[in-house]
């Protein structure tokens, strides 16, 4: 079934940004992009602002719209003239995807929620994660408050088996070297207005958190058919 729905949707190649969640960069793609690519598609995986290979500091990055600057202007807004991109958001991801989303309708065919915090337009921007935080068990997680913003380093054993434990090992081995610390920009939206209202796709809930990895065929698939339906 994902494999078809890769073939056929070849004919209606679309161009799909795909963006990352905290700790992660545009790499955590690879095996998505890849399939997706090889059907035709045109991929961007960018990293967002002192993720990845960005250079920039967190000191350096003060608010959530400066986190999502290089989705929102290097990506989105540089969409050629009547354009328009499938967004597909991971993990914290998907709070940038619904920014990006509001700031450029126009821009954005569709937006995707892979295992992402999916906003609401009746409560405040944060609402999904001030709900959900508390229920985690962040073990071996690295918090940092008192500095601004608020940071947070997962922890081996956090990623283990909270993450990536139905991930291949040498994609673990992989997140090891290359996570890092991220922000959390929880208080930073919290200051802003609720999202307008949007319809939103489908669910996805076939892998772990990290299901680029621990199901990329399957997830690029389901992605492509959204796109061929779009």
């Amino acid at each position: 079934m994902p494999s078809t729905a890769l073939a056929a949707a070849t004919a209606t190649a679309s161009r799909i940004i795909l963006v990352h969640g905290t700790g992660h960069g545009g790499w955590c793609w690879y095996r998505v992009a890849t399939l997706l690519r090889a059907a035709g598609h045109l991929v961007d995986a960018p990293d967002l602002a002192a993720s990845g290979a960005d250079a920039r500091r967190l000191r350096d990055v003060p608010t959530f719209d400066d986190y999502s600057r290089p989705l929102l202007d290097g990506a989105v807004r540089a969409l050629p003239s009547g354009e328009r991109a499938v967004l597909v958001g991971h993990s914290f991801g998907g709070m940038s995807v619904a920014l990006a989303a509001e700031t450029f309708p126009d821009k954005v065919a569709a937006a995707v929620f892979v295992a992402a915090f999916m906003p609401d337009y009746v409560n405040p921007r944060p609402h999904v994660i001030d709900k959900l935080s508390p229920l985690i068990d962040w073990v071996d997680c690295v918090t940092n408050e008192e500095h601004a913003p608020p940071s947070i380093l997962f922890g081996p054993e956090f990623m283990r088996w909270k993450l990536y434990q139905l991930s291949p090992e040498e994609d673990f081995t992989l997140a090891r070297s290359l996570v890092w610390v991220s922000a959390f920009y929880v208080d930073d939206m919290r200051c802003r207005p609720p999202f307008s209202d949007s319809r939103w796709r489908r669910e996805i809930a076939i892998a772990d958190h990290m299901a680029m990895f621990s199901a990329p065929v399957e997830l690029a698939g389901h992605l492509a058919d959204d796109i061929t339906n779009t």
